[in-house]
């Protein structure tokens, strides 16, 4: 006999312990999870608006209550919460997401949630509060948590400074990571992802009046713009490095010559040891403008997160989606990073993108496909059974 937590946090029970009878459960709850998903998109939650961020911990916190009978802790670190649920002897499996979003306040009174026949909308509805709700969902509908950890951040889309050490911890004490994050084109799972950097090139000129004296000004723009063009070199595209920059600001008038420019840049390094070369480089950048200064803040942030961290639990979920009777999972390696990153670098095995079907993360085109939510539950949900 399967035994299952109901909605309401009480067990009940289905008739064969069979992987295609947790899938028709969860099938049966979707218009709850629709609801749940409606919940969490309706808390905006930009990762740089700390109350925001505690809100959606609110919500997110009562709703995991309500669906896993048992109440998170509320992880607080330089004045921001994440949320931790530890089940028994926590060291199994963990369950890895986050709840913060790109979208700036007010985006939800322009792109409120909504769906339109099997696709939901909505600010941050894919990447990635549709993956928290169907983890919830997932776990809800097993008998047995003991030794499930589950680690939700709100810091995610800005580097994780303050849940990283939380995520790697977990990591360490858990023999496998499932991050939650949106899969890749198809529902693809994401087997590997390249390493991240984040860098800040400050420059320090002089001001002066652009039309009386501006030869009496030393002009940061124009040194920010030979930093962007020195930049080239550092792309190792046969390799997987990229270096990109992304956001430039400089200036306070049009009559005025700069006396400060930043540029932000973006670095992607595919294997090991290049994200090492890349700083190196940033930091070997040197003014060309006269009377400029460089400061360069910022550096590596997430490792690569190798495929072969998690050879073995792909091999597993392709097991899991046959006996599910689901099409074949389809695997690849993205750009993008994530907290799977930190888990593999800790030594976990680590499978990502298990969270919704989708598309248009970080873009006006965000959305679910709303059939495929329980399905990724009950895949999710067999895994975790598995392990």
């Amino acid at each position: 006999m399967l035994v299952f937590r109901l909605a309401t946090g009480q067990v009940g029970s289905l008739w064969q312990a069979r992987p295609v009878d947790r899938l028709a459960h969860l099938t049966s709850r979707l218009p709850a999870m629709v609801d749940d998903l409606a919940l969490l998109v309706g808390v905006e939650s930009p990762s740089e608006d700390l109350a925001a961020c505690r809100a959606v911990v609110d919500a997110a916190a009562a709703l995991g209550s309500r669906l896993l009978g048992e109440r998170p802790e509320v992880v607080e670190v330089d004045g921001r919460a994440h949320l931790r649920w530890r089940f028994g002897r926590a060291g199994r499996v963990l369950l890895v997401g986050h709840l913060d979003t790109v979208w700036p306040l007010g985006t939800l009174a322009r792109r409120p949630f909504r769906v339109d026949g099997e696709v939901a909308t909505g600010p941050g509805c894919f990447d990635m509060k549709a993956g928290v709700v169907q983890a919830f969902h997932a776990l809800s509908a097993l008998d047995d948590l003991d030794g499930v950890e589950v680690l939700l951040t709100t810091d995610e889309e800005v580097g994780s400074q303050t849940s990283r050490h939380l995520v790697e911890e977990g990591a360490r004490r858990a023999r496998a990571a499932l991050v939650c994050e949106p899969s890749a084109d198809g529902g693809a799972l994401k087997l590997g992802r390249k390493g991240t950097g984040m860098y800040t090139l400050v420059v320090s000129g002089r001001s002066a009046h652009a039309g009386l004296e501006p030869e009496k000004g030393a002009n940061a723009l124009v040194e920010a713009a030979h930093l962007i063009l020195a930049l080239a070199p550092f792309n190792r595209p046969e390799v997987g490095t990229t270096v990109t920059p992304t956001v430039a600001a400089a200036g306070t008038a049009t009559n005025v010559v700069p006396a400060e420019a930043r540029v932000e840049v973006d670095v992607r390094v595919a294997r090991p040891g290049e994200a090492e070369l890349v700083d190196e480089a940033m930091r070997s950048l040197r003014p060309t403008v006269a009377g400029c200064r460089l400061e360069v803040l910022g550096g590596p942030n997430r490792p690569p997160m190798p495929e072969a961290s998690g050879a073995g639990l792909w091999a597993r979920a392709q097991a899991v989606a046959a006996e599910l009777g689901l099409p074949p999972l389809s695997g690849v390696s993205v750009g993008g990073g994530s907290d799977g990153n930190f888990t593999a670098a800790a030594g976990c095995p680590t499978l990502d993108g298990l969270g919704p079907v989708g598309g248009g993360a970080h873009a006006e085109a965000e959305h679910v496909v709303v059939p495929a939510m329980p399905q990724r539950a009950a895949l999710l949900a067999e895994l975790v059974a598995s392990l």
